[in-house]
C-alpha cells in the first residue's frame, strides 16, 4: 500500500544510525515490525500463570544433556 506521511526527519536519522538501516522507508518497515512483535508478546505475557502445565520437565531437560 503506498500512502505519504510525514516523519520526524531527527527520529528517522537516529534510528538509522542506531540501527546502520539505510533508508527511511525499511526504517518504518522495521518499526512496524517491532510494535507487532512487541504488542504480540504482551498478548503471550498476559497468559502467565493461566495455563496447567503438562509434562516432566527434568524429562524434558535431561533429553537436551548429551551422554557422550
Amino acid at each position: 500500500m503506498r500512502t505519504n506521511i510525514v516523519l520526524d526527519d531527527k527520529l528517522i536519522e537516529r534510528a538509522q544510525k542506531v540501527t546502520g538501516i539505510k533508508t527511511k522507508r525499511e526504517v518504518v518497515h522495521e518499526a512496524l515490525r517491532l510494535l507487532i512483535l512487541l504488542s504480540e508478546q504482551t498478548d503471550v505475557r498476559a497468559l502467565r500463570g493461566k495455563m496447567a502445565w503438562v509434562g516432566n520437565l527434568d524429562e524434558q531437560r535431561q533429553s537436551r544433556v548429551s551422554t557422550n
